[in-house]
């Protein structure tokens, strides 16, 4: 008899473990309405609850900015940075090429005009 009451209890044990784990990917509550409304992807990125301070003095004075507030702050003037040099550096490079492309087609016109013209009969018939 207790042969046979230990495999099933081992097979409720492991039925209980299984149903304890989920394996299907969670998603987060409401990211599809943040992403049709143009929000962040969820409700920490940016806005007032992330940006603004948490409390301020009774006299009217603000709070210190916590650490979190400035990580943040630095992190989007450097992201800003690195765009701004980043469309410097495209803007020159579209300079270049066009400078590129005019002095090809300075150097197309200087052997065109190098070339040997016609003379003679050929020129007399070109001008009826």
């Amino acid at each position: 008899m207790a042969a046979s009451v230990r495999p099933l209890c081992c097979t409720g044990f492991r039925q209980c473990l299984s149903r304890a784990f989920s394996f299907t990917v969670g998603t987060r509550a409401g990211k599809k309405w943040r992403a049709e409304n143009n929000l962040a992807r969820s409700g920490t990125e940016y806005g007032p609850l992330t940006d603004l301070p948490d409390w301020s003095f009774a006299d009217g004075r603000q709070a210190p900015p916590l650490k979190g507030q400035e990580r943040r702050k630095r992190e989007r003037e450097e992201f800003a940075r690195r765009v701004v040099l980043l469309s410097s550096e495209v803007d020159r490079g579209m300079q270049r090429w066009r400078e590129g492309k005019e002095e090809e087609k300075a150097t197309e016109e200087r052997k065109k005009s190098l070339q040997l013209k016609p003379k003679g009969n050929h020129m007399l018939k070109n001008k009826k």
